[in-house]
């Protein structure tokens, strides 16, 4: 097949320049992703003391806030997983940017401010919105990695565009604490009973700007990086595989890297031969066709699977975190609301550069080393041993309710890093590699929306499992212990899940998915060689 011999090009060529600035320009979404779900904590902490200072929040409102931006990338994962498959990567790769702009800006404007539930209606429709943009940047931001990248490379290539997911959070955390450091030093310390939503609290009224402001920064990065996404070609293998033009894909490629032998298949994909060629008969099957189950099923599976149960077991210890470690060993009543969404994003920023960054790179530097499988098994494990070590004597640790218990922080911190240099970062990778060109990005897409629903269901099941009044500084033990074996127990599942089904992707040419494609007698072999050994 022509399109093939055009595209194995792509898997020799050397690391150039534009496989960099590819990691930047896809990875500023993943960036901006990350800033925007994970900068909600320390902003809920702060939405909690302007409007509901004499009422509690709420486990139901609460819940709802973390929630909403979940649901929201669920779909768009869907949606735009689809789309990205039907009219092309690069036509909506810039659409998604934009929603995430416009949709960071709505939630800074929240309306109606002289009614906190209308304030609050207000951000859950823009978070909502800005989740769909979220969710549409994950299946291309990856499809769209593993197209242009080699072979040899490409797991790193894709895993460099998530760690960005790193830096997203350390800046959220960072900006968080530099803006309520200087509201903080300009406002007044003097307590004066003031208007928030028509209702009186003690926060400064400054304060209702601070949180808007964070959320409203979360737009720069998206914003700057929109002019070179833009710029971006179609990935040649969607545009010689899917549109069938192999001309074209050798044009593209020739724009933006140097592939040696392009200038020569390009003379040879001019022929009569190729404008004439058709789509394969076998190509006909459509998503969730019965030949498309038996060929691609066991991996939808196996993808969406893994990446569910590891988003309930990463967004919930993000949420247990703030939880578990109060650092002002006072309730939220008594605390300024500047110091309580402070310390919150302190913690936050700890966590990412001790933990969460120093994984995604290690997964980086040995993912084409060790294999997808290999790594995400390991990581599964790791982590349940880690929750089992910290569930089981969860009592003696916090015996004393000391205010900080550094060897369980490194303990907790341990968890992090194995996600990341796990399964975190692996269930990211492994569907952009498995499925043909024509529903890859639409099958990353449904492994995406698994993960953020078991991210809801983590997040939402958690947070009312452990819930406590708010006088209380540290949550019930008895809980939190049941919790961590919980986890535990969902680890051992996902390690599970991709020992039997999850098959390794390593050094293997995406042009080999679409070996079923073409109808060759080698397909059976070729599947078969990526089962996992018993």
């Amino acid at each position: 097949m022509p399109a093939l011999r055009v595209l194995s090009s792509l898997d020799a060529a050397r690391i150039q320049w534009y496989h960099f600035k590819a990691i930047i320009v896809a990875g500023m979404g993943l960036f901006t992703d990350a800033y925007d779900l994970f900068c909600i904590a320390p902003i809920m902490k702060m939405i909690s003391q302007i409007y509901y200072h004499k009422d509690s929040i709420g486990t139901a409102l609460l819940s709802t806030s973390y929630a909403i931006a979940l649901l929201g990338t669920a779909f768009g994962q869907l949606i735009f997983g689809y789309l990205g498959d039907r009219v092309g990567r690069r036509r909506v790769y810039g659409i998604c940017l934009l929603i995430m702009i416009f949709s960071s800006f709505g939630c800074g404007f929240s309306v109606c401010t002289t009614r906190r539930s209308c304030v609050m209606v207000s951000l859950g429709f823009f978070r909502f919105v800005l989740g769909v943009g979220i969710g549409g940047d994950y299946p291309l931001s990856a499809t769209i990695m593993s197209e242009f990248a080699n072979k040899r490379t490409r797991g790193a290539f894709i895993a460099a565009v998530f760690s960005m997911q790193g830096l997203g959070i350390l800046t959220s955390s960072a900006v968080t604490m530099a803006v309520c450091e200087a509201f903080k030093n300009a406002g007044s310390e003097s307590l004066v009973t003031v208007k928030a939503a028509g209702l009186e609290t003690l926060a400064p009224a400054e304060s209702d700007i601070a949180w808007r402001l964070i959320l409203m920064i979360g737009a720069l990065p998206a914003a700057l990086t929109f002019y070179w996404r833009m710029l971006m070609p179609e990935t040649a293998r969607y545009t010689a595989l899917v549109e069938n033009n192999v001309v074209q894909a050798s044009k593209d490629m020739q724009r933006v890297m140097s592939v040696s032998m392009i200038s020569q298949l390009t003379e040879e994909s001019s022929s009569s031969e190729i404008h004439q060629q058709q789509p394969p008969s076998s190509s006909t099957y459509k998503l969730f066709s019965r030949r498309f189950l038996s060929l691609h099923g066991r991996d939808l599976f196996a993808a969406s699977a893994n990446w569910f149960l590891v988003d309930v077991v990463f967004y919930t210890s993000n949420l247990l975190l703030s939880q578990i470690f109060n650092f002002s060993n006072k309730p939220l009543n008594s605390t300024n609301v500047y110091d309580s969404a402070f310390e919150v994003a302190k913690l936050a920023a700890i966590v990412a550069a001790c933990s969460t960054i120093p994984g995604y790179w290690f997964t980086v530097y040995f993912i084409d080393k060790i294999g997808r499988v290999k790594i995400q098994i390991m990581g599964f494990f790791l982590m349940a041993v880690v929750y089992l070590v910290a569930g089981i004597p969860y009592s003696w640790y916090w015996s004393k309710h000391e205010k900080t218990n550094k060897g369980f922080m490194v303990l907790y911190g341990l968890i992090f890093f194995f996600s990341n240099f796990g399964p975190n970062t692996t269930t990211f990778i492994i569907p952009a590699e498995l499925f043909p060109a024509r529903f890859r990005s639409t099958c990353h897409g449904i492994s995406g929306a698994a993960g953020k629903f078991g991210a809801i269901v983590g997040t939402v099941g958690f947070l009312w499992a452990t819930k406590h009044h708010e006088d209380d500084v540290f949550p019930d033990v008895k809980r939190m212990r049941i919790a961590f074996l919980i986890l535990g127990g969902v680890c051992i599942a996902g390690m599970i899940v991709t020992y039997f089904f999850t098959r390794e992707t390593m050094g293997r040419s995406l042009e080999e998915n679409e070996v079923d494609e073409i109808g060759s007698t080698s397909a059976g072999s070729s599947a078969n060689e990526l089962l996992p050994r018993p």
